[in-house]
């Protein structure tokens, strides 16, 4: 008997049950995981809330390590084995749980200098910051980056990257603790929310505005975003800490200085498994020349889902949650 944590209808983290279950056997194209480390990450409290619906009953959870169990039939030519470790990311929510059934093209081979912690905590956020830095907009040595919320999951394991492109960062952060820690890994300019108007300092910083913000807080920091670009200049929303950012009226570009606005997800960036296995091969290598360094904050028991999302959304937290079967 295999255990998960489920929610049949949305709202706060008392919704989320821990509730024993069963899988089928692997169809076509398809692999049992026997989990062992789970990534707790925003997307999953938007599911549970209702920001992002979801068919109910939903199992909660989106990236996860674990092993192979049992390979369905029609998956022999993606050179997988049963044994094999292995991680992923979902496009849609079922990994909070002992075991899950998987497409197969959609499992990355984890190489044994990656642990099962390391890669269930950095799977769905490095491949995020993969094709936030590289290819949603490739960022240049010396160039100017607003990145909010520098001191999360995705925005530390950001400011490294970024840091490492030689970027010089201004990172946002809500606590003077968060800001020592942002501080340590790279980041040029520091902003305490409490403290500062961020759309101020960066025009102190620089005049002109900066030529790309990386914004997944939302609602409370997407009009101000907007006010930090330089002409031409890109804001990438990639998340919704603080709830949906506002409707933005097209004219409103225009008169900011023909501005770009983009809403990238990762399945975007990895449709195929081309794309995928080239975006986890520069992860690993990052992981592997310790240019990207994750912080594991904490780990809950998986039937403690509730509590580590009652940390996430209190936004206390530095770096990443794991789930432990």
């Amino acid at each position: 008997m295999e255990h998960r944590v489920v929610i049949s209808q949305t709202g706060t983290p008392d919704v989320m049950a821990f509730e024993s279950c069963e899988l089928p056997e692997p169809g076509p194209g398809e692999a049992l995981i026997r989990q062992r480390a789970i990534g707790v990450n925003m997307i999953d409290t938007y599911h549970r809330s209702g920001l992002y619906q979801v068919p109910l009953p939903a199992t909660l959870g989106v990236e996860a390590a674990g092993v192979i169990e049992r390979l369905g039939p029609q998956t022999s030519e993606l050179r997988l084995s049963e044994g094999q470790r292995v991680a992923y990311v979902k496009q849609g929510p079922g990994t909070y749980a002992t075991a899950a059934l998987m497409p197969a093209d959609r499992l990355v081979p984890l190489p044994d200098d990656i642990s099962d912690d390391v890669a269930a905590a950095v799977m769905l956020k490095g491949l995020t910051v993969e094709a936030l830095v590289r290819r949603v907009h490739a960022v240049k040595f010396a160039e100017p980056v607003l990145l909010h919320a520098a001191a999360g999951g995705v925005g530390l394991l950001a400011l490294q990257w970024l840091s490492e492109l030689g970027a010089r960062v201004i990172a946002t952060v809500g606590t003077d603790e968060k800001a020592e820690l942002v501080k340590q890994h790279g980041a040029a300019h520091v902003i305490v929310y409490s403290r500062e108007d961020f759309k101020t300092k960066v025009r102190e910083l620089y005049p002109e505005g900066v030529p790309v913000v990386y914004d997944s807080v939302g609602k409370a920091t997407f009009e101000g975003s907007l006010d930090c670009l330089a002409v031409r200049g890109l804001l990438v929303s990639y998340g919704n800490a603080s709830g949906k950012p506002p409707p933005l009226e097209l004219g409103t570009l225009a008169a900011k200085g023909s501005l770009f606005v983009t809403r990238p997800t990762l399945y975007s960036y990895t449709r195929t498994r081309d794309e995928l296995l080239t975006a986890a091969t520069a992860l690993f290598r990052m992981l592997r020349e310790k240019k990207l360094t994750p912080h594991i904050s904490e780990r809950f028991p998986l039937r403690e889902a509730a509590a580590a999302h009652r940390a996430l959304e209190a936004r206390k937290t530095t770096g990443q949650l794991l789930l432990i079967p």
